[in-house]
């Protein structure tokens, strides 16, 4: 069975889904009691580093038997070379789960692992940041750690208000970088929304066209539009400010010029419970800047 687990009302509280930027004001947590499932998954298999980092932050770590090959955090997750990207049905079902938690179905996996007797739970990337508390809220719920998730939750919502209390970033501009060909995310998305609770002006807005929010910048509209601030969401495959500096008439930019051009580790591609260090991280670099 496909666990769907929407929980509505129970799962996001009173809060309403965010549909835009967030402009500076922090989400609201989930105040609502969730259920528990009737019958709790006592060995569970994680192909997603993000619900991963979930299950043992509400307290399921226990439960987890095994974690992809991309599941880097915590320490102690039962790390294997199960692969999410192309995962094995077999390989998946010798661990005995009796419930794997994906972030996408690639080749099928959903429907491999319902023949064979195993629930699947499919919860796919955050597209705002009430996702992550809806998520964190399932999984709880689910596992039977209610009481954990709602107050990680809480710990969450009260990380971001400290963080974006004054919004430090107000009056700079930024441009987020997912790879070398100038992929950026717009304030629409989860991580703009993000970056928006600091009061930071996202340069890529304006080019999203198509209200896609994964615009592919130009190098020349970079230049043109000369962000206070550079994120490399690449950084792990090589890109840095030196690469940066090095790319034709970037070393123009005020970012590059000023020394502002950040590196960002895993915690960019992941909105489970870390997104509070993700900000710690560009706050960082805002108070840098801004010195």
């Amino acid at each position: 069975v496909l666990l769907t687990l929407v929980l509505a009302a129970a799962g996001c509280g009173g809060s309403e889904p965010t549909t835009g930027p967030v402009g500076g004001e922090t989400t609201t947590a989930p105040t609502a009691t969730a259920t528990p499932a009737p019958v709790m998954p006592e060995a569970i298999l994680s192909l997603s580093p993000t619900a991963t980092e979930i299950l043992f932050a509400v307290g399921a770590g226990g439960q987890v038997v095994a974690v992809d090959d991309q599941s880097t955090y915590p320490a102690d997750a039962p790390m294997s070379a199960l692969s999410g990207f192309t995962p094995n049905v077999e390989a998946i079902a010798g661990y005995d789960p009796d419930l794997v938690v994906i972030s996408y179905d690639p080749g099928d996996l959903v429907v491999g692992l319902e023949a064979l007797g195993i629930d699947v739970l499919m919860q796919g990337a955050a597209n705002v940041i009430d996702d992550t508390y809806a998520q964190i809220t399932e999984l709880g719920a689910l596992t039977g750690h209610v009481d954990g998730a709602e107050a990680l939750n809480r710990s969450i919502a009260e990380g971001l208000e400290e963080l974006a209390e004054g919004q430090p970033g107000a009056g700079m501009t930024y441009f987020h970088e997912v790879d070398a060909t100038l992929y950026s995310t717009t304030s629409t998305t989860f991580l703009g929304q993000l970056y928006a609770l600091l009061g930071l002006e996202n340069i890529a807005d304006p080019a999203d066209e198509d209200g896609w929010g994964y615009p592919q910048l130009s190098p020349e509209y970079v230049i043109d539009t000369d962000p206070d601030l550079i994120f490399l969401a690449d950084a792990e495959w090589g890109e840095s400010a030196e690469t940066v500096a090095a790319r034709p008439g970037w070393d123009t930019l005020s970012a590059v010029r000023a020394g502002n051009v950040f590196p960002l580790d895993e915690t960019a591609g992941r909105w489970g419970p870390r997104i509070v260090d993700f900000l710690t991280t560009v706050n960082q670099a805002v108070e840098e800047a801004s010195g």
